[in-house]
């Protein structure tokens, strides 16, 4: 898909790698970006910046989807890219209350559900049309120090292959990104973690990485390159990786 000329919508875009999407698809040419975010004086910074759209948006409220969903395609036209960005991460493990599994389970994993509930029978009506969803390099192999954050990423990474092989006959294109450490405020003062180990990469970046997957209209978004070689040596041998990821728990939980 070419940006240019289309209509997005970019959750999470009031900062990180929402915010570098949403420049770089109006650099691209975007009829209209639409930047919705919970955090909505963010949003409108953005918004400003691109000549946008800012709605105030609650992705772990599926009626807050459906509004922004509705709202943009009633005032605005057919929505050609829906970029379903915003995510959280918790760390912890099977100790995390039942409270904070529900919320990220919403935001990482159910967000990405409703926006398709809504939007792909639309898309469906009218030809086609073309979800990126992120993720993390966390959905394909794991997350040393939070059960939460793995879990749903795995999940998020499994419907988007859903979405994929089920709706592609339909016209809809899937994308799903999955960086290692981004710099933003999901590892602000934690520069040095376990995501961090192929380096910390800019926004800006990731963004470019996904302009290129749309244009070719490629599934899988590694903006870190070395994943491939992780994920070919997990399926290569399960137990081998897992005692290397072992060593990567003990390296830094120590």
């Amino acid at each position: 898909m070419q940006v240019e000329g289309r209509i997005v919508v970019v959750t999470g875009a009031a900062s990180g790698i929402g915010k570098a999407l949403a420049e770089r698809f109006h650099k691209e040419g975007a009829k209209l970006v639409v930047c919705a975010d919970l955090d909505g004086p963010g949003a409108k910074a953005t918004a400003a910046s691109v000549d946008g759209l800012a709605v105030t948006t609650d992705v772990s409220r599926e009626e807050d989807i459906a509004a922004l969903i509705e709202q943009v395609e009633t005032d605005h036209g057919p929505i050609d890219l829906f970029c379903s960005n915003a995510g959280i991460g918790i760390g912890g493990g099977a100790e995390v209350n039942d409270e904070k599994w529900d919320l990220i389970w919403k935001i990482n994993v159910m967000a990405h559900v409703w926006a398709a509930r809504h939007l792909i029978p639309r898309m469906i009506e009218r030809g086609g049309g073309y979800l990126l969803n992120t993720a993390s390099a966390a959905g394909l192999l794991s997350q040393v120090g939070s059960a939460p954050y793995a879990v749903t990423k795995h999940a998020a990474v499994g419907l988007a292959e859903w979405l994929a092989l089920t709706h592609g006959d339909d016209g809809i294109k899937v994308s799903v990104l999955c960086p290692q450490a981004v710099r933003t405020k999901m590892t602000a003062n934690n520069e040095d973690g376990v995501a961090s180990i192929n380096g910390m990469m800019a926004p800006e970046e990731v963004a470019e990485a996904c302009v290129r997957a749309l244009d070719a209209e490629t599934f899988l978004v590694l903006p870190h390159e070395e994943v491939v070689t992780y994920m070919q040596n997990k399926t290569r041998d399960y137990d081998r990786w897992i005692g290397g990821m072992r060593k990567l728990n003990r390296l830094y939980n120590s």
